[in-house]
Order: structure tokens, then C-alpha cells, then sequence
């Protein structure tokens, strides 16, 4: 496999069909700054592109569609800026004219979880599993779009136990929920999955899906838009005690000891 972070085939599945690969196996295909860069001018060329009716995105290795963010780039840049910078790519995604499908198969957690829920539907393997556990990992908290959008896919209870028990959810009840489309046995059914998808997509109306997409987006955006103070209390969690403990655990690879509020 290439050794580029990010892999953009076109008309490999079908015709019309662009796949976005996030490949970095060895990190569960976490993201990293650039290809949060790199994905923000896929979008952008894909805006007025006519000639795609539908985009994949999957995780190389079979282990991850992608586990989060690697934490180092948050040291680099002030945090909310880069999440601000963050949700900015992400609402890129949701708002193709394109359909976007996620493909995913193993863990889909943190920012992996945050792409897939911006895309138009999700397809997953049974052992694939979903969730937001950072009140035990780094002690940051989420945009409001972003808890939104979960919170639209997932529904209240799983979006509450996922972040206030820090539990991942299963495929079979995400599927239970209508978070996902479907759900396949195995990579070469999550495939076959897929390309059919795919192929139905290519024979519908772009007309009709363009429409759509715009009239989905448009109300929700009204339901999810910031409330306000949200980020100053962004800055205030990336600014304390318990986001600084929680990375320098994670760089150190040890388990945090949160204590701010005890």
C-alpha cells in the first residue's frame, strides 16, 4: 500500500464513485493536520464537481475507520482555534451535493466518529464499534455541532452513554438506532454493501439528491447551530487542569489521573 496518509481513488468501485482512504494502519488511522488539510481541498474540488455522484471513505487495515486525532497537533496550535479549524472541514464534508457513504470496519471513535456522522449514511462490520470516550482519555469536551450531529445519528441515550459512561456502542445497536445502513459479516460483504449502494445512487436523480442533500442540511443546520458561550467554554476545558493531564498521559502512554471538580 501507498505510504501517503490519505489514498483518493476515482472509478475504481464504479464509475462516478470517489474513495477517500485514510491510511495510517499503525495509528488506527488517526487524523493528523495535514490530512485534515488534504481532506478540506478534496471537498472544496468536489463542490461543483457534476461528474461524481457519490463518495467513500474508509480506513486502511481493517482495525480502524479512524481512532481520533493525534494529539500532538493540538500542542502546536491553540486548541479551540484548531477544533474551530477542524469543524470547519467537517462541515465541508456534510455539505457535498455528492452522496457520502461511510465505510466502516473496526473502531470508529473521537474524529473518526465525528467524519462518519457527517456523512449521508454509514455502513459498518459487525465488529465495528463507535464512540466518544473522552471524560476517560483526554478530558476535553466536543464542539456543539459536532455533539449534534451525534446526537441526530445516534439518538440521546447512546450519545449520553457514549460520552458520560464513556462506552463504545456495538454495530448491531447502531444499526437498531438507524445510524447505520447496514451491517455485513465481514470486509468483502462490507464491500459488496457498498458497491451496491453505490450503483443505486448512480442511477437516481442528481437532480433529486442535490435537493435533497441542500433541504436535510439547511434544517439542520438551524437545529445545530453554536448556542452561545460555546466557545468560551470550549477554552475554558482546553485551558484546565484535566485536557493537560490528559494529553501529557496520552503522550506518556499512561492512564490520566483527573482530579479537577473531586
Amino acid at each position: 500500500m501507498s505510504d501517503r496518509d490519505l489514498l483518493i481513488d476515482r472509478d475504481r468501485l464504479a464509475p462516478g464513485v470517489l474513495e477517500v482512504t485514510f491510511n495510517r494502519p499503525e495509528r488506527r488511522n488517526a487524523f493528523t493536520k495535514a490530512m485534515y488539510a488534504e481532506l478540506r481541498e478534496v471537498w472544496a474540488g468536489l463542490a461543483d464537481d457534476d461528474s461524481l455522484g457519490v463518495v467513500v471513505l474508509r480506513g486502511a487495515g481493517g482495525k480502524a475507520f479512524a481512532a481520533g486525532n493525534e494529539i500532538s497537533d493540538f500542542l502546536e496550535a491553540d486548541a479551540v482555534d484548531y477544533e474551530n479549524w477542524i469543524r470547519e472541514m467537517l462541515d465541508g464534508l456534510w455539505s457535498l451535493p455528492q452522496v457520502t457513504i461511510a465505510a466502516i470496519d473496526g473502531v470508529a471513535v473521537g474524529g473518526g466518529l465525528a467524519v462518519a456522522t457527517h456523512c449521508d449514511l454509514r455502513v459498518a462490520t459487525s465488529s465495528s464499534r463507535f464512540g466518544y470516550p473522552i471524560a476517560r482519555t483526554l478530558g476535553n469536551a466536543l464542539s456543539g455541532t459536532v455533539l449534534y450531529r451525534c446526537q441526530a445519528i445516534f439518538g440521546e441515550s447512546l450519545t449520553r452513554e457514549m460520552l458520560l459512561a464513556s462506552r463504545l456502542v456495538d454495530a448491531a445497536r447502531a444499526h437498531a438506532v438507524g445510524a447505520l445502513t447496514a451491517v455485513a459479516d465481514d470486509a468483502a460483504a462490507l464491500e459488496a454493501e457498498v458497491a451496491a449502494l453505490a450503483e443505486g445512487i448512480g442511477q437516481a436523480s442528481r437532480v433529486t439528491i442535490r435537493t435533497t442533500k441542500q433541504q436535510l442540511t439547511e434544517r439542520a443546520r438551524l437545529a445545530e447551530a453554536s448556542l452561545p458561550g460555546e466557545e468560551e467554554r470550549l477554552r475554558a476545558v482546553y485551558g484546565g487542569p484535566d485536557f493537560a493531564e490528559g494529553v501529557r498521559a496520552f503522550l506518556a502512554k499512561e492512564k490520566p489521573r483527573f482530579g479537577a471538580g473531586r
